[in-house]
C-alpha cells in the first residue's frame, strides 16, 4: 500500500489550501482514512478522519469549522481542504490508513509541508 500526500505549500493567513492523498489499491473504500500534522518539534497530532462505512467523518477541535476531509472512492483519493489557515496551522501534513479507529495506523504517506505565513 503507498499513499501519496501533495498540495502543500505556502500561504498567507486566511488563505486556502487542498491537500490531495492518492492511494494504492482500493483501500479508501475499506480503510479509516485519515490526516495528521507535525509542528516542528512537536508531536504528530490527529487532524482528521472519515469512515469507510457511511463516510461519516471526525475532526480535532482546532480545526473543525475550517477543514473539511472528504474522498473520491473512485480515484483512490482523500482530500483536506483548508480554509482560513493560520499560522499556528504550519506543520508536515501526513495522510494515513488505518483499518478502525480503535487501532493503530497501518500505513502513512510521506508527508506535505503547509506553511502559513503571517
Amino acid at each position: 500500500v503507498q499513499l501519496q500526500a501533495s498540495g502543500g505549500g505556502l500561504v498567507q493567513a486566511g488563505g486556502s489550501l487542498r491537500l490531495s492523498c492518492a492511494a494504492s489499491g482500493s483501500i479508501v473504500s475499506g480503510k479509516v482514512m485519515g490526516w495528521y500534522r507535525q509542528a516542528p518539534g512537536k508531536q504528530r497530532d490527529f487532524v482528521a478522519h472519515i469512515i469507510p462505512r457511511d463516510g461519516s467523518t471526525n475532526y480535532a477541535d482546532s480545526v473543525k469549522g475550517r477543514f473539511t476531509i472528504s474522498r473520491d472512492i473512485a480515484k483512490n483519493t482523500v482530500y483536506l481542504q483548508m480554509n482560513s489557515l493560520k499560522p499556528e496551522d504550519t506543520a508536515v501534513y501526513y495522510c494515513a490508513a488505518r483499518t478502525s479507529t480503535y487501532t493503530r495506523v497501518n500505513y502513512w504517506g510521506q508527508g506535505t509541508l503547509v506553511t502559513v505565513s503571517s
